[in-house]
């Protein structure tokens, strides 16, 4: 007869398999579902006294509406999305102090003295209940994207660094000259998807 071929020895496969598992958990990446990064404001003071009579003027409202088409009207007129970014610096910033646009203010900000600021600006965004996610997601980035634009404008013109670069301090000045207000109705049917 022939010889004897030697069982192979499975006592450790368990661990061989968990050791494997192990590795894979560690050094897989998943996919992470794109969002908004936002900050909630603090919760207001119950003492705090509401001013129901709040008259905000047409001009430093900046509209942006978006139907269940995907359509952008911005300021009245359908633009692309590639060009509201443009649009909306041009409104935060007024840097023309059009009467057309937001009403500038001299205020004292710490680093940069006496300077015009439209605090009243706000940009007020609407969607349909139609809007697609990847349509809402981009218009939000954009206008996100203005305001980052002009406090890194605004950086590199002081300091010569980017916004993300400065100290808290001088990032609180920047944010008195641009602050991010961005206003969210909620949703409402506009238009029927066709």
């Amino acid at each position: 007869m022939g010889k004897k071929v030697p069982e192979i020895p499975n006592a450790s496969m368990a661990d061989i398999a968990f050791m494997i598992l192990i590795f894979f958990l560690v050094t897989t990446t998943m996919d992470v579902d794109s969002g908004l990064e936002r900050r909630l404001p603090p919760p207001a003071d119950p003492n705090q006294q509401v001013d129901t009579q709040t008259n905000v003027k047409e001009r430093n409202i900046f509209v942006v509406l978006v139907n269940a088409q995907d359509q952008i009207l911005c300021e009245n007129e359908f633009i692309n999305v590639k060009n509201l970014r443009e649009k909306a610096k041009e409104f935060l910033a007024n840097p023309n102090n059009l009467e057309t646009l937001p009403e500038k203010e001299v205020k004292d900000v710490a680093f940069f003295g006496a300077t015009e600021v439209c605090k009243n600006a706000v940009i007020s965004l609407r969607n349909d209940f139609g809007t697609t996610y990847k349509t809402y997601l981009l218009v939000q980035n954009e206008l996100v994207a203005a305001v980052n634009e002009l406090r890194d404008e605004k950086a590199m013109q002081k300091w010569s660094k980017k916004f993300s670069d400065l100290t808290i301090e001088q990032q609180d000045a920047i944010k008195e000259i641009y602050p991010q207000k961005i206003s969210e109705a909620e949703p409402k049917q506009v238009g029927v998807k066709k």
